[in-house]
């Protein structure tokens, strides 16, 4: 029988400290049971006649399949909806549109640029609202990537993450909660240029205490890396700040992660794992790489045993589902 949190009912997901740490645990432990469910072959009906709007204004391939699927897998509904196809913040104010689907839809899943617009379909639209993606956040490749680990590795305890790359971005900021949430100890390797902002480290570091762990920042990835079992890496160019390719492959060069980054950890034959949210620029397999070969990672390393990249990615169904379900899910049908 599932089992979760009632406290989650109706819940929206901004950012990870939307939960406290035991109700972010508690999503990653059901959706650990909604997989199994899955595998199982088991379809239910958890989202019988549930409606979820997809707000995207950045393209994608795992939260928009992830989203899609996840509805689909329990009954319910998900409608695929991009600036060109509804008047969003253009003709139509976000507090408008927000208005407008909160009376059609259920639950709204939001990937786009500012985390502002996020929190204002939430308090605007009446139903739960949840973070596929801003520039600030991904909250929702974090409760994936905590689970991938919990698969691995048996469980949570005991490990540490080492981040290596842009540690400002958003991957990273909310990397860097998920492992302060989970007791989980986390390094970010990174250029001084690219340190993760004050605010959101010093705030970071006060839930790792409290979890029994810490947060620390290393500009030397050999150095930094050091102990780790999870090496974690996302491209080093968002989407939006293409104008600073050319500076960001200089700066974070030293940065990739190759097998002698993983030979630095000192766990080679131990317990160590390499994590990527994708996309990733691991060889010459697109037209961009043709031209700069290997960027943030390379195909050694990226095709070898160590990689979970696409456990990682199939967990962002489950993850996602997850979601939807603790908010949405009567729970009589369980």
């Amino acid at each position: 029988m599932l089992t979760w949190m009632d406290s989650l009912k109706g819940r929206s997901l901004m950012r990870l400290t939307s939960f406290s740490d035991a109700e972010m645990l508690d999503l990653v432990n059901l959706a650990g049971q909604l997989k199994a469910r899955r595998r199982a072959g088991v379809r239910g009906n958890l989202l019988h006649r549930k409606n979820i709007a997809l707000i995207f204004e950045k393209s994608s391939t795992r939260t928009r399949n992830s989203s899609i699927i996840a509805a689909r897998d329990e009954g319910g509904g998900a409608e695929y909806l991009t600036r060109p196809d509804i008047h969003f913040g253009k003709k139509e104010s976000v507090k408008d549109t927000a208005r407008v689907l909160g009376r059609i839809y259920d639950g709204i899943l939001f990937r786009g640029f500012a985390q502002k617009t996020c929190e204002e379909l939430a308090e605007y639209s009446g139903v739960p609202v949840w973070n596929g993606l801003t520039d600030d956040y991904h909250p929702t490749q974090i409760l994936a990537d905590l689970l991938t680990i919990k698969e691995t590795f048996g469980g949570l305890e005991n490990c540490t993450v080492a981040y290596v790359g842009d540690g400002r971005n958003n991957v990273a900021n909310s990397l860097m909660m998920g492992c302060a949430k989970a007791g989980v100890r986390y390094v970010c390797c990174t250029p001084k240029e690219l340190w993760p902002d004050e605010a959101i480290l010093a705030e970071a570091g006060e839930v790792a205490a409290r979890n029994g762990v810490d947060v620390r920042v290393f500009d030397d990835p050999a150095k930094g890396v050091k102990g780790a079992n999870v090496l974690y890496t996302d491209v080093w160019v968002s989407m939006g700040e293409e104008s600073k390719t050319a500076e960001r492959i200089k700066m974070l060069r030293p940065y990739q992660i190759n097998m002698d980054l993983m030979r630095a950890t000192g766990n080679t034959g131990g317990r160590l794992m390499f994590l990527h949210c994708l996309p990733a620029f691991h060889d010459s397999n697109t037209e961009f790489t043709k031209t700069t070969g290997a960027l943030e990672v390379t195909d050694e390393v990226f095709e070898s045993p160590y990689s979970k990249v696409f456990d990682e990615s199939e967990n962002r169904m489950h993850t996602i589902k997850a979601l939807f379900v603790s908010a949405l899910c009567d729970r009589s049908k369980v």
